[in-house]
């Protein structure tokens, strides 16, 4: 897909891509084998600091979760750009979505779901993907959400 009409799907939905940070960890924030591209996980972060922090706890937290859970996508979409170039992403294979949850918590689906729904507004069908969501205790930094990706890229040369 061309960089221009996901530039163009990114502004119609008055959004942009954030600048990506280096890991501060030793790791690589992509890795790309065999045609492939696995992304490390992805908070949502903005200007160095965790924009949604904190577990969620009852369905009043559903919608922070889900603005977190936007912005984690938009962290996943930055980093394809920054490692290969979004025109390369042939399908988007699977997402794992993370959420800080009370145990009582259940709806880390209903969060995830926004982060799916956007690489689907933005990538059409290559945007369609696996998923799982997944209630955890904490993530890094203190984020709400954290999602990572695994991405099918066509050839670089075509």
């Amino acid at each position: 897909m061309a960089t221009d009409v996901i530039a163009e799907r990114l502004g119609r939905l008055g959004l942009e891509l954030p600048r990506q940070q280096a890991p501060r960890h030793p790791y690589l924030a992509a890795v790309e084998y065999g045609g492939v591209l696995y992304l490390s996980g992805k908070t949502a972060m903005l200007g160095g600091s965790v924009q949604f922090p904190g577990q969620l706890k009852t369905s009043d937290d559903i919608e922070r979760g889900r603005n977190a859970a936007v912005l984690c996508a938009l962290q996943v979409l930055a980093a394809i750009e920054a490692a290969v170039g979004l025109q390369r992403v042939a399908r988007l294979l699977r997402v794992t979505g993370y959420v800080a949850s009370d145990p009582v918590f259940e709806s880390q689906p209903d969060v995830v779901n926004a982060a799916s729904e956007l690489f689907i507004q933005v990538l059409g069908d290559a945007g369609n993907h696996a998923r799982s969501a997944i209630g955890v205790a904490a993530l890094p930094g203190g984020s709400a959400v954290e999602l990572e990706a695994t991405v099918l890229l066509t050839p670089e040369d075509s």
